[in-house]
């Protein structure tokens, strides 16, 4: 038996889609005392590619990152279609992926796809050097939740926000 392409990784992130940013990093802030939070904004003007259900895409999101582990990342969608406004229109603020670290995110795309889970989103260029890069999997149906795939950067960018 073949084993599953991304078998034995561990999860280095859990992403939970939000409607307001600032206001989910204070409440988790508040609540599981986790920040602070580094914020960026991922679109166009950062990302150098952007794929969306099998073609180009034009989409813009805001996350915030903790320093836990596993990491927890919020994730507020600005600019659409994307993966990140279907699942807020079905399921409502809640957790919506878990990621890996990967070495090679194109290996990656290209292993998952043989054994059946196309890219449902993507995105490259968010570190410093126009390095890194995000790819969602979809396997909602057997897991409850997407499957990403993140090749991190050598160097991440400043943070547009830090939130307490």
């Amino acid at each position: 038996m073949t084993p599953p392409p991304l078998a034995g990784l561990p999860a280095c992130q859990i992403g939970i889609l939000v409607r307001d940013l600032e206001t989910a990093a204070r409440r988790y802030s508040a609540v599981w005392g986790n920040g602070p939070w580094r914020c960026w904004t991922y679109g166009p003007a950062l990302l150098s590619e952007q794929r969306y259900r099998g073609g180009p895409a034009r989409f813009a999101v805001r996350v915030a990152l903790n320093s836990a582990t596993p990491q927890i990342e919020l994730l507020q969608p600005i600019e659409g279609p994307s993966i990140y406004e279907e699942w807020l229109e079905r399921h409502g603020e809640s957790l919506h992926h878990v990621a890996v670290a990967v070495d090679s995110l194109d290996g990656a795309i290209a292993s998952m796809e043989r054994a059946g889970y196309g890219c449902i989103q993507l995105g490259r260029g968010f570190g410093l050097d126009g390095d890194g890069g995000f790819a969602y999997f979809d396997t909602e149906d057997e897991l409850g939740v997407v499957l990403e795939a993140v090749e991190r950067p050598a160097n991440r960018r400043e943070p547009e926000l830090v939130v307490p």
